[in-house]
């Protein structure tokens, strides 16, 4: 099968190909794993922070998380799936379901967390395997292409909204606006209509899809709001901008950080905090780890009955580089889809 391959970390300031096209074999099954003709694939920042390093890998791996495709093969006790079905795959790949943290839900926080296509070969391939207990059914109202980026920038804006614990009527910011931070909107404006979304964005086009989509108010990443925030959810690269905005947020208020990894830049910023004026009155600042099986599963559920479908841009197959890199140059509205096949 042809198949994308990371084989070393590069500096994509520099480096135009980070990913080189291979052969390679179609993936053999064991009895509890489905094969996956692969037709859409997301592309994420996460992908960039793999590639530069911030992730560390073990050589060569496919990159890809947000997998769609169809069932072509199904081991022999595989039951929920069968040949033909369009299903998904997100960042969880497995965890060991037996740890404290696995048996109270949080297998995100599994120490034997595996995560598709940085443990194991993702989806920027021809084809995929994975348990069947971490597949999904896509819902029928979606396309493979509107339902590749809810696996993961939707998902984990899912987890990062209910780490909020926002409630109807009340504000919240989205800091940076990319694929994940419109599906927020989009959700939020479904979930609790009367709750205002102010977004900050470096990006003229963003702040504009962002009025378009239903923001209460857009502005640049220091501009000052109009209102103040009961909480933030930032999905920035770098740590200047969540940090900024903590100043904004009401007392009580909550930051969440919705990024595996921070580039270096600005990383000086966190010794600027005025703890008065950004951290005093019991505001918070929580991470997002990765996602459970159960934030996959209730999103798409959601995505399917509003439905939720994601503004995207498709790219070949043949040109995943050019999808990283116009991520990277910040040449994002909404979300990127390799397609793989056709449907």
């Amino acid at each position: 099968m042809k198949a994308w391959v990371i084989n070393k970390y590069s500096d994509l300031r520099k480096e135009e190909k980070p990913l080189k096209l291979t052969e390679l074999e179609e993936p053999e099954i064991k009895e509890d794993e489905i094969l996956v003709s692969v037709i859409a694939c997301g592309v994420c920042h996460t992908e960039i922070d793999e590639i530069e390093g911030r992730i560390k890998l073990n050589f060569p791996v496919v990159p890809g998380h947000q997998v769609v495709g169809a069932v072509i093969k199904r081991g022999s006790k595989v039951t929920n799936f069968k040949e033909g079905d369009i299903v998904g795959a997100g960042w969880i790949y497995s965890s060991c379901g037996n740890c404290e943290f696995c048996k109270k839900g949080l297998e995100n926080l599994c120490p034997q967390f595996m995560a598709t296509g940085k443990d194991v070969n993702g989806g920027y391939a021809e084809y995929f395997k994975i348990k069947e207990k971490f597949a999904f059914k896509i819902p029928s109202n979606l396309t493979p292409f509107e339902a590749a980026p809810l696996l993961c920038a939707g998902a984990i804006g899912y987890r990062s909204l209910k780490l909020t614990n926002i409630s109807k009527g009340e504000t919240l910011g989205l800091v940076g606006f990319g694929a994940s931070g419109h599906l927020v909107l989009k959700t939020v404006k479904y979930l609790y209509p009367d709750t205002k979304v102010l977004v900050f964005s470096r990006t003229k086009e963003e702040r504009e899809l962002a009025i378009k989509l239903g923001a209460y108010w857009a502005g640049e990443i220091e501009d000052e709001p109009p209102l103040k925030l009961n909480a933030i959810i930032d999905t920035t690269p770098v740590w200047k901008p969540p940090f900024h905005n903590l100043r904004h947020l009401k007392p009580g208020g909550i930051l969440v950080i919705n990024a595996i990894r921070k580039e270096d830049i600005d990383k000086d910023y966190l010794l600027n905090i005025d703890y008065p004026r950004d951290l005093w009155l019991e505001k918070k600042i929580k991470s997002v780890a990765n996602v459970t099986r159960k934030d996959i599963e209730e999103f798409l559920e959601i995505a399917g009955e509003i439905p939720i479908k994601p503004e995207y841009q498709i790219y070949p197959f043949e040109t995943a580089n050019k999808a990283l890199l116009d991520i990277k140059n910040r040449r994002i509205k909404g979300a990127k889809v390799l397609k793989v096949r056709d449907l």
